[in-house]
């Protein structure tokens, strides 16, 4: 039987390691792109890329919750807070940009933003992840 703690991993390790992955490797790359060339691929990415983020995000999200309805300590208020910053960050800040790169603004100063930014949430999603397994070993 999985336990909450187990799924929660889940979570977080899928989200730390796709982080990772956007942060090094995705939006580093959309600099290469012509402009017409970037607004195709960007509407693509940003659809298939909801397929797995927003599940993750989720899961996330409803198993912190559970974990703080179930016991209330610093691991589960902390990390809540974190998620929520993280939340607060994707649509305070990406959600704009990415709009921004939808309607053909790709600016090199626009492009940057989007990595130097997304530091936030790669150390964000980082520590939650650490800190959840450090918590459930």
């Amino acid at each position: 039987m999985m336990t909450l703690y187990l799924l929660r991993l889940l979570f977080d390790f899928g989200l730390v390691v796709l982080i990772w992955a956007v942060q090094l490797i995705i939006y580093p790359s959309f600099q290469y792109y012509g402009a017409a060339q970037l607004l195709q691929w960007h509407q693509k990415y940003t659809a298939a890329i909801s397929f797995i983020v927003i599940p993750l995000m989720f899961g996330q999200l409803i198993t912190a919750a559970l974990q703080l309805i179930s016991d209330r300590n610093l691991f589960t208020i902390g990390s809540l807070i974190l998620i929520a910053l993280v939340w607060l960050s994707t649509f305070t800040q990406f959600v704009p940009i990415h709009g921004a790169i939808s309607s053909g603004n790709d600016s090199p100063e626009l492009l940057k933003q989007l990595v130097s930014k997304n530091w936030i949430r790669t150390v964000l999603w980082t520590a939650i992840f650490l800190w959840t397994f450090l918590r459930t070993r």
